[in-house]
C-alpha cells in the first residue's frame, strides 16, 4: 500500500519530532555508569508517564475511528477507496504503537536500578533505550495524529461542507 502526500508528511512531521526529542539525548553527552543509573531513576516516571498517556491516546483513537467510519459511510457522498486507505492507514500505525507502548510499559516497570547484580555499564545502554523509546513514541503519535488530523480534515469538507469537487469524492469521470 503506497503513501499517500497526507500520509509522508505526516510521518515527516512525526520524524523530526523524533529527532528533535532524541536530541535531547545528544545533549546530555556521554554519561558514566553511575550517571546512568541516577538519570535512569529520575527519568524512568516520566517515560513511564509518557508509555501509559500513549496506550491511552491510542486505544482512544482507535475507538475515535470507529466513528469516523460509521460518519463516512452514513454520508450521502460516495467516497473512493483511498479514503478508507486512509483512515487504515492510521488504524495500523495506531496499533503498532499501542503494542510498543504497552510492552513499553512492561519492560520499563522491571526494577532495573533497584538490583545490585547488574553491570554499571548496562545503565547506559538501559538509559539510552528508555530515551529512544520515549523519542519514537512520541514522534509516532504525533503522526498519527497529523494523519488522523486530515483524515478529519477530509471528512468535514466532505460530509459537514459539502464540497462536491474533493478528490475523494466518486464522479462520473471516475468510472
Amino acid at each position: 500500500m503506497s503513501l499517500t502526500s497526507y500520509s509522508k508528511k505526516a510521518l515527516t512531521g512525526g520524524v523530526v519530532s523524533a529527532l528533535a526529542v532524541g536530541f535531547g539525548a545528544f545533549l546530555v553527552g556521554n554519561v558514566s555508569g553511575y550517571e546512568a543509573k541516577q538519570l535512569l531513576k529520575v527519568s524512568l516516571d516520566g517515560v513511564n508517564t509518557l508509555c501509559n498517556t500513549v496506550v491511552l491516546a491510542s486505544a482512544t483513537i482507535l475507538a475515535l475511528l470507529l466513528t469516523l467510519l460509521s460518519i463516512s459511510s452514513g454520508s450521502e457522498s460516495k467516497l473512493k477507496k483511498e479514503h478508507y486507505q486512509n483512515v487504515k492507514r492510521v488504524a495500523r500505525l495506531d496499533t503498532i504503537i499501542f503494542v510498543i507502548a504497552m510492552v513499553s510499559v512492561v519492560l520499563l516497570n522491571i526494577p532495573i536500578t533497584e538490583s545490585d547484580d547488574v553491570p554499571a555499564k548496562w545503565y547506559i545502554t538501559f538509559y539510552y533505550i528508555s530515551l529512544g523509546i520515549s523519542s519514537v513514541l512520541s514522534g509516532a503519535l504525533i503522526s498519527v495524529v497529523l494523519m488522523l488530523y486530515n483524515t478529519v480534515n477530509n471528512i468535514i469538507n466532505i460530509v459537514g461542507l459539502h464540497q462536491e469537487d474533493h478528490p475523494l469524492i466518486y464522479d462520473e469521470d471516475d468510472k
